[in-house]
């Protein structure tokens, strides 16, 4: 049972990382960092609770954190680019 939970956990942080790349902001990537968050810690637990192989699952969450890694980053920039085209409104022009 907590395995779907943590399969669920993993992929919907992969499509929501997907779904940032389009519609970056700033709230959405402390969701983002949330949901990588709870699959290390879930994934973790597993590890200990099932006393599992060491080698393999660290092999895929390296891979699962590479992936996560490459979208965030790629829809940070995108956020930046975004968030320069646009003109700052908190500025005081008097």
């Amino acid at each position: 049972m907590f395995v779907v939970l943590h399969v669920t956990i993993a992929l919907s942080s992969m499509g929501y990382a997907t779904y940032m790349l389009f519609s970056p902001s700033t709230s959405k990537f402390y969701v983002s960092y949330g949901l990588v968050a709870l699959t290390l810690i879930s994934g973790t637990y597993l590890i200990i609770s099932t006393h599992s192989r060491l080698l393999p699952a660290c092999i895929s969450g390296l891979v699962y954190l590479g992936i996560m890694f490459v979208g965030i980053v790629a829809a940070h920039i995108r956020f930046k680019r975004v968030e320069a085209k646009v003109p700052r409104t908190d500025k005081f022009d008097i």
